[in-house]
This record gives C-alpha cells, sequence and structure tokens, in this order.
C-alpha cells in the first residue's frame, strides 16, 4: 500500500477557496460584450450580500441604463432610462448608479473636459437633478428667512442657487479622468426615511475623496439634498455665508448677491 502526502494548495487556489466562502462583498469595474462584428461595453457595479444580489450596469453617455436584483423571491429586471432605473433603489444603489453614470458621462464628453458650461449644465439637468431636491436644499441654506419669502423670491434664490452651485463645482466635473466611486460602510439605518450614503471618489493616483450624500425618502423616491465634501456640509457652508447678507439685506440682498456671483463666475472674474 503507498501512502500519498496531500498537497498544499497553491496560492490562487486557496485564495480561490476564500473568495468562494466569501458572502458579502462589492466589485466595480468595466464589461465589454463581442457578438460578431457587434460590441457593447458598460461601466458595472456589483454587491453581494449574502443570497442578495443587484448589478448596475451603464453604457456611454448613461444610454441602455440596467439594474437586476436577485432576492429570494426571484429575479427582476429594470431596463428603463437612468432617470428613472434608480429613482425606486435604495440610496446606496442610488448613489452608486447616479455616480457612475455621471463619471461615465463625463469621461465621455470632451468638451465638459475643457470646461463647456452649457454641457455641464445639461449634464446636470438631465442626470442629477431629478434626484436632486433643490427647493429643499437651497430653504435649509436660507434658514429662517426662507419663511418669510414670497414665491417668487423662493423660486429666484432656488434658480441662482443652482447656477452657483453649478459653476463653483463645474471645474471640478471638468477634471474628471479615471476616478471611480466606491461605498464606505454606513450602519444603523435600516428603515429610516432621511439617510446618509457615504462613498469616496478613487483616482488611480492620489489620495481618495471622502463625498456623502444627505437623502430624504419621498413619495416619488429617494432624493438628495446635501453634499458632505472632504468633511464639510455643503448646505451648513452656505447657511453661514448667507446669513451676513441676509441679516443686513434679507431676502432680497441674498438674491442680488448670488446674481452678481453668478455673472462675476459667468465673466470668469472672481466674485468679491
Amino acid at each position: 500500500m503507498t501512502t500519498r502526502t496531500a498537497l498544499a494548495p497553491a496560492p490562487w487556489e486557496r485564495r480561490l477557496l476564500e473568495l468562494q466562502q466569501a458572502s458579502t462583498w462589492q466589485l466595480d469595474g468595466r464589461a465589454a460584450v463581442a457578438v460578431g462584428t457587434q460590441g457593447w461595453q458598460a461601466s458595472l457595479n456589483w454587491r453581494q450580500r449574502g443570497a442578495d444580489a443587484e448589478v448596475h450596469l451603464a453604457g456611454p453617455l448613461g444610454v441602455g441604463a440596467l439594474v437586476l436584483k436577485k432576492t429570494p423571491e426571484g429575479l427582476s429586471m429594470n431596463g428603463a432610462p437612468p432617470s428613472d432605473a434608480v429613482s425606486d433603489a435604495a440610496p446606496d444603489t442610488l448613489v452608486m448608479g447616479l455616480s457612475t453614470t455621471v463619471l461615465e458621462s463625463i469621461r465621455n464628453d470632451k468638451a465638459i473636459q475643457a470646461g463647456d458650461f452649457d454641457r455641464v449644465q445639461k449634464l446636470v439637468n438631465e442626470r442629477i437633478l431629478p434626484h436632486v431636491d433643490f427647493d429643499k436644499m437651497t430653504r435649509l441654506a436660507v434658514g429662517r428667512a426662507w419663511r418669510g419669502a414670497t414665491a417668487a423670491q423662493r423660486a429666484a434664490l432656488t434658480e441662482q442657487f443652482r447656477i452657483l452651485l453649478l459653476r463653483t463645482y463645474s471645474g471640478a466635473l471638468a477634471k474628471v479622468t479615471d476616478h471611480k466611486v466606491r461605498l464606505r460602510p454606513a450602519h444603523g439605518q435600516d428603515g429610516a426615511t432621511d439617510v446618509i450614503v457615504r462613498t469616496q471618489v478613487v483616482p488611480s493616483q492620489g489620495d481618495p475623496i471622502d463625498l456623502d450624500y444627505r437623502l430624504e425618502k419621498t413619495d416619488a423616491g429617494w432624493r438628495i439634498y446635501d453634499l458632505n465634501i472632504l468633511g464639510v456640509w455643503l448646505v451648513e457652508n452656505y447657511k453661514n455665508e448667507f446669513s451676513a447678507t441676509l441679516n443686513q439685506g434679507g431676502i432680497e440682498a441674498l438674491v442680488r448677491t448670488l446674481t452678481d456671483k453668478n455673472r462675476q463666475l459667468a465673466s470668469g472674474r472672481k466674485p468679491a
């Protein structure tokens, strides 16, 4: 009788066994399919939690967005356009799908990369605005003075604040190259109607940038109403900035100030 000593698994075999035993994981990358002379590419975000899985695919410029969900009840597929596909999704799924689509759009648009504000505005209006509650964002930034504003003043404030944010951050959008987005852990938010989704924007070189989103569940689905960039909440930051103007001149003074800033930014001059 010959006794054989069992060989230890090779490094990759050991790693494969470890991966096969993992029940919770996330995969971010790109997928490509070729059939004959036809081909298709998409950004890929796959999240696995035990027996539940969710896969988000989005083609160039967000065309052909697809969400696949696997639960104990079965498999579902949502093939609606991106603005609709993520409307009923969980908040972290919405943020990941929206982020992936926007980054992909920027990478495929030379005009945005060159700083074309009209192209940035078009991207924001089509891809981002449907998922943002700008009315609430403006109301929170204005604070108590919002209650005394007329409907016309509220509309003017919301529009000028939206333009200010676009002009302020359009330069950052233009610098997107090979950046990716990944989720950071968040706990204790199950069943909540107001949540924070924590992410990191990761370049191929350099440090990742923490970017968090505050969302509220509405009748139309989850809506973003605040951002935290490198530890600073956007609404609180602008609330502090607006308060001095509101204390001195009220709502009309703030409308004039925002309008003047936007004119200066549009002309390429730095606001005073």
